[in-house]
């Protein structure tokens, strides 16, 4: 009961939530919920945007899995979002400079990447080890530099080419994409989407099935208990923001390698934080993390529909948000009932006979 509870309860109370406090939103605007709502499921049948939604739903779940890893050590890694374009733009400039025959090609442009996202993510790694520096503070201002590297890199002074009113990198050379999956008119599916598919698994055998896996959650879970049994806190610190780098570091790939196949330097950006999102969602579980991101994904590609019936695009941005608090405080009020039900289990156990709390071991006259 307790195993369902846990699974299920959160997830049904979080939708209620979300589905109440998006009604009301859509009321105060003057909106009818039941149009608004039909309006965006029904977006999913027309044209490419199934498609697209999953292609979108598989950069968020790149980003949501590298955003998990270091929540597993208790670790805010905000910095999937600067480590993500550090990678992508180092990616692109080398895959583009590349000859390299089919597959092979593929394999050293996304090792580049995640080399790049690790190496990027090794910084705030190092600082908060050595000097105790916290990952928030030290991600946020990387971040930032980012913005700047790539702007630099991307120049066509440097390594970039003008393309009309744009700037990008070189293309990469067709040896170098990643194929992908044709569904006729309804469009083409990312074939990184499978790798993506890959990662998850490879993530939920890491920390379930190895004893790294065990000593990150460990650690995570209480450092002193983890010291104690001959676990470093700090090198699982560096390995947990290293890994999460290096998965970062492939947030960008599908589209670079499977649609765009250059780097521009008004590319995309804010996926790194949407994975956040996405991790809380998923919490922190492979599978729970691809429903997130689909979710987070199909609100936002059918964010445009409600335009046509005059309701604010913006609708979708508070739903986005409501979701997130409505999990939150699902799984908290789910974890209160469970931590209250298990105190009420052990009392009865310990509590005695039922003739006032008396232990059962225990005689009316004090004797054992």
């Amino acid at each position: 009961m307790r195993s369902w509870r846990s699974a299920l309860l959160p997830p049904l109370l979080a939708i209620v939530f979300a589905v109440l406090l998006s009604s009301i939103a859509l009321l105060v605007s003057g909106a009818d919920p039941l149009r608004a709502f039909g309006t965006m499921v029904s977006q999913l049948g027309r044209g490419n945007v199934a498609v697209d939604t999953v292609n979108l739903a598989t950069v968020y779940y790149l980003a949501g899995l590298a955003v998990a890893v270091g929540f597993q050590m208790n670790l805010f890694n905000i910095g999937v979002e600067g480590q993500y374009r550090f990678a992508a733009i180092i990616a692109a400039i080398v895959g583009a400079a590349m000859d390299l025959p089919p597959v092979l090609h593929t394999l050293v442009i996304i090792l580049v990447a995640a080399f790049a996202g690790a190496a990027y993510a090794a910084i705030p790694a190092v600082l908060k080890v050595t000097r105790g520096v916290h990952e928030v503070i030290s991600t946020i201002m990387l971040n930032s530099i980012v913005g700047g590297i790539i702007a630099f890199l991307i120049n066509p002074d440097q390594f970039g080419v003008q393309r009309g009113n744009n700037v990008s990198t070189a293309e990469i050379d067709e040896s170098g994409w990643v194929p992908g999956i044709p569904l006729g008119g309804a469009g083409t599916i990312f074939g990184f989407a499978i790798v993506a598919a890959a990662l998850g698994y490879g993530y939920w055998f890491l920390l379930n099935r190895t004893r790294f896996g065990f000593e990150l959650r460990a650690s995570g879970e209480s450092p002193t208990a983890a010291a104690a049994g001959g676990v470093s806190a700090k090198k699982m610190v560096l390995a947990a923001m290293l890994i999460s780098g290096a998965v970062a570091g492939l947030v960008a790939m599908p589209e670079l390698l499977g649609r765009d196949h250059v780097y521009y330097v008004t590319s995309a950006q804010q996926y790194g934080f949407t994975g956040i999102a996405v991790a809380l969602l998923g919490r922190n579980h492979p599978g729970g993390i691809a429903l997130g991101a689909l979710l987070w994904a199909f609100l936002d590609k059918s964010a445009v529909s409600l335009e046509f019936i005059d309701v604010p695009r913006e609708i979708a941005t508070i739903i986005q948000g409501t979701i997130v608090l409505s999990v939150v405080v699902a799984y908290e009020v789910v974890r209160r009932a469970e931590l209250t039900a298990e105190q009420r289990r052990v009392g009865r156990a310990f509590g005695g006979n039922g003739r006032g709390g008396k232990p059962a071991s225990v005689s009316e006259g004090g004797s054992v």
